[in-house]
C-alpha cells in the first residue's frame, strides 16, 4: 500500500485514511475530535458580517472548537452548526443564532495537527511496550521534571517557558506533554514528555529542527529518549 500524501488540509476522509496507515487502527470523523484534534471550515467573506472578517476580504478558516459543537459532530450530526468560533484575527466570536450551517464535506482538518497527534500515539504506543516488558518502572522514564525541561528547551523560545509550564496549557498542558498521572498528586511532581514537547515545539512556536536535534545529543536525562525522538522524526519524514 502507498503512502498517502497529506495535504495542507485534510479531509475528513483523507485524515482517517491517513492516520489508519499511520496506526494500524480505523479512524473516524468522532475518533479524531475525541483525540482532540481541531477541524475547520472555510467562510467566504459575507458583508454581512465584517466584524468576523476583518480584512480577510477572500474569507478565511473558521476553527470548530466549542465544546456543543463539537459534541453535536461526535454524536453523528447529517452537518456541521458552528455557533462558536474566532474571527479572521483569531479572536473568539459567538455567531449569530442559530450559528452558521455547513456541510460534512467541507470540514479540514490541519497537516500539522495530525502529523503531530500520530507523533504522540506512536510515542506512547512504544511506551506502553516497554511498560510491558519491564523497561518503564520509574518515573523518570515517563518523562522529564521542570527543571530538565527547561534545561533542555528554554533558549530555543522566545517566551517564559517555566511559566508556560506551570499554566500547563497546549502543548504544555494534559492535552500536549505533560503526563498526566505525574501530576495527579502535585504540580511539583509533573513530567513532560520531550519527544512530544519538542515536536510540539517545532509545529507551534517554530523551533527549528537543528537544534531541537542536537539537544536530545547534548543531556544525559535525554538519552533514553534519542531512539524515540529518531523515530518519531523518521515515521513523519523529517
Amino acid at each position: 500500500m502507498s503512502n498517502i500524501e497529506l495535504p495542507f488540509r485534510a479531509t475528513t476522509k483523507e485524515a482517517c485514511a491517513w492516520l489508519a496507515q499511520q496506526t494500524g487502527a480505523p479512524w473516524t470523523l468522532a475518533r479524531l475530535l475525541e483525540n482532540g484534534l481541531t477541524p475547520v471550515v472555510w467562510l467566504d467573506y459575507d458583508p454581512a458580517y465584517p466584524e468576523l472578517f476583518g480584512d480577510a476580504n477572500g474569507g478565511y478558516a473558521a476553527p470548530i472548537f466549542f465544546q456543543d459543537d463539537v459534541a453535536r459532530l461526535v454524536a453523528g450530526s447529517e452537518d456541521v452548526l458552528i455557533t462558536f468560533t474566532k474571527d479572521a484575527y483569531k479572536l473568539p466570536a459567538r455567531l449569530p443564532e442559530p450559528g452558521f450551517r455547513r456541510s460534512l464535506d467541507e470540514l479540514r482538518f490541519l497537516k500539522k495537527d495530525l502529523e503531530r497527534l500520530a507523533g504522540k500515539l506512536k510515542h506512547e504506543a512504544s511506551s506502553a511496550q516497554q511498560q510491558a516488558k519491564g523497561t518503564g518502572a520509574s518515573e523518570s522514564q515517563f518523562g522529564i521534571s521542570k527543571a530538565e525541561v527547561l534545561l533542555a528547551f528554554a533558549a530555543f523560545v522566545r517566551l517564559d517557558l517555566a511559566r508556560q509550564l506551570d499554566e500547563a496549557t497546549g502543548i504544555f498542558g494534559d492535552d500536549g506533554a505533560r503526563v498526566k498521572a505525574s501530576a495527579r498528586k502535585s504540580k511539583r511532581n509533573a513530567v513532560w514528555n520531550p519527544v512530544t514537547l519538542a515536536l510540539g515545539l517545532h509545529d507551534v512556536y517554530r523551533v527549528p529542527l537543528g537544534p531541537l536535534k542536537r539537544t536530545f545529543k547534548s543531556h544525559d536525562f535525554l538519552y533514553a529518549w534519542e531512539n524515540d525522538w529518531e523515530e518519531s522524526l523518521r515515521l513523519l519524514g523529517k
